[in-house]
């Protein structure tokens, strides 16, 4: 007899399966159901709790299903939902303010998802080649790193180096320079040979998807300063590790460097909508005229307000001080942990990776389904990766009994 079924209409077994018969495989899950979402906590259909410590890739900063972006999020739906952009509504514009000015910049463009940003941005920065530097026609190159993750649309995919992302999806966009992360001189050396046809720099300032890559101390400043030298805007992707995540508001604040191109996304609906955005300033942003960009929902009155909200909670609750705070105490109990299974630990804030040194078989997958199994949700990377990434609203005592779990896991695989 199956066990009962708590939260939903049906248990954990029948929900994996009708996943595997009737949806792509695109992806691999753990064997784990969520069927409810609180703060910290997630909850299978049978009612066992988990620490959530993916934060759905960070788009959960604010935690599951905050009270303040829920009321915001069901009273406008109650209302009005989506306008499309033929005409004006009354929430975009007290969210591009909003916006705008939480970050530092003069204009935004709202789309959806944050691969769309990157396109966006992508976009933005050819035009701005074309209309302002004066690149000849169709001769416009973005360069990007080795290693990156910027999405999953063919634009995207294009940028990235990772097999999977790539085998069998090509022809790919041409005027893409790929060179290695964490290495200025080597945007020199690009620049100095192709610079007059480089629109953009674009780049992570910490490696996600790729394991939590920090990069050497001086670099963003390094590389901002040589895109200044060239004429080409330096573009950040900050969808992942921005909006309070690795202990600034954006993780390029930690050298004080301020993108021509702010790409955000994730945690700025509080993981409740799909919302992404851009920002500049208006030199670089006039450059799209109407009619040259858009999207059907980019802007729409829900994701406005959602969004806003969302903001907001990252303000009033001091998440930005959380994240700094507790990183550090999860990065220094992490490097206690005594296990020839751990190799590294980095991150920055609560954006951290340990990197696993596989032994007797035992791999991060394996690690990540015995975490699993004692109640802690996380996701490998790269097979040898585990990323640790819970909801900004944790709390001490949430982190050490969280800690804990790790401990006793890696102590007993050991």
């Amino acid at each position: 007899m199956s066990e009962k079924v708590i939260f939903g209409n049906i248990n954990s077994k029948e929900a994996i399966e009708l996943e595997e018969r009737y949806g792509a495989h695109n992806y691999k899950p753990l064997s784990v159901v969520i069927a409810k979402g609180e703060g910290v906590y997630v909850w299978d259909p049978e009612g066992k709790r988990y620490y959530d410590f993916l934060s759905a890739y960070s788009a959960l900063n604010q935690g599951h299903c905050h009270p303040k972006i829920i009321k915001a999020l069901t009273e406008q739906a109650k209302i009005l939902t989506l306008t499309s952009r033929a005409f004006f509504n009354n929430k975009l514009g007290e969210y591009e303010k909003y916006i705008t000015e939480f970050f530092g910049y003069d204009m935004v463009l709202p789309m959806n998802t944050g691969a769309e940003g990157v396109e966006t941005a992508i976009k933005l920065s050819r035009k701005w080649g074309y209309e302002k530097k004066g690149i000849k026609s169709d001769k416009a190159r973005i360069i990007v790193c080795e290693g990156n993750f910027h999405g999953r649309t063919l634009g995207a995919i294009s940028a990235s180096t990772d097999p999977e992302c790539t085998e069998n999806f090509g022809p790919f966009l041409p005027g893409i320079v790929k060179i290695p992360y964490n290495n200025p001189e080597a945007l020199e050396k690009v620049l100095e040979e192709q610079g007059k046809e480089v629109c953009a720099f674009l780049v992570e300032p910490i490696q996600g998807e790729a394991g939590v890559i920090v990069p050497d101390d001086g670099y963003l400043q390094k590389t901002f300063d040589i895109c200044k030298r060239y004429n080409v805007l330096f573009v950040a992707d900050e969808i992942q590790s921005g909006i309070g995540r690795t202990g600034r508001l954006l993780a390029c604040d930690y050298e004080g460097v301020k993108p021509d191109i702010l790409i955000l996304g994730k945690a700025i609906s509080g993981g409740v909508l799909p919302i992404s955005a851009i920002l500049a300033n208006r030199d670089i942003m006039l450059v799209i005229k109407p009619g040259q960009h858009g999207s059907t929902f980019g802007g729409f009155p829900l994701a406005c307000v959602v969004a806003k909200a969302a903001l907001e909670v990252i303000k009033e609750e001091h998440l930005i001080e959380n994240a700094e705070r507790l990183g550090k105490i999860f990065r220094e109990e992490m490097r206690r942990i005594d296990s020839p299974l751990i190799k590294l630990i980095r991150g920055k804030g609560l954006l951290n990776a340990a990197v696993i040194k596989p032994k007797d078989g035992v791999e991060a997958w394996d690690v990540c389904v015995k975490f699993a199994e004692k109640g802690l949700l996380c996701k490998p990377t790269h097979k040898h990766i585990i990323r640790f990434a819970p909801p900004l609203v944790i709390t001490e005592p949430q982190l050490m009994d969280a800690i804990g779990i790790i401990k006793e896991v890696f102590c007993e695989l050991h």
